[in-house]
This record gives structure tokens, C-alpha cells and sequence, in this order.
């Protein structure tokens, strides 16, 4: 996919990396992006994450910080 170039490789994490990730940050020092559909993060999501479908997400890349990290889902 083209919006891969865009981003930093990295390796999976886990829930509980993920969960520790999360509750040493400050809300705003890193991002949490749902890229699923609107229903599914309508139904449930973690607070405070930022909603773009993947089909959308190589059009709305420059509504992210490229300074944070990034943590999809």
C-alpha cells in the first residue's frame, strides 16, 4: 500500500506493551489510530483515539503528528 513509505517500520506489540505504552504517556504524546470502519469504532474504541478508515488514511496522513508515535489498530 502507498501510505506504508509514510511510516516509521516498527514491530507488533502486544496488549500489555500496548496497555503499559498508554498509561505511561500523556494524552497527548502519542496517538492512538483506529483505522477500522466508523460502525465497528462507533461500537467501541480506546478513548481518546483518532477514527480514519484505512481506505482513507493515505488521503488524511497529514492530520497526524509525524514528531509522535503512533499506535494502530
Amino acid at each position: 500500500m502507498k501510505w506504508l513509505q509514510f511510516l516509521t517500520p516498527t514491530k507488533s506489540i502486544d496488549f500489555k506493551e500496548t496497555q503499559d505504552m498508554i498509561d505511561r504517556a500523556e494524552a497527548d504524546e502519542i496517538i492512538l489510530l483506529d483505522v477500522r470502519q466508523p460502525n465497528e469504532y462507533q461500537k467501541s474504541h480506546i478513548p481518546g483515539a483518532t477514527l480514519i478508515p484505512l481506505p482513507e488514511l493515505s488521503g488524511r496522513l497529514g492530520e497526524l503528528d509525524p514528531e509522535k508515535p503512533v499506535l494502530v489498530y
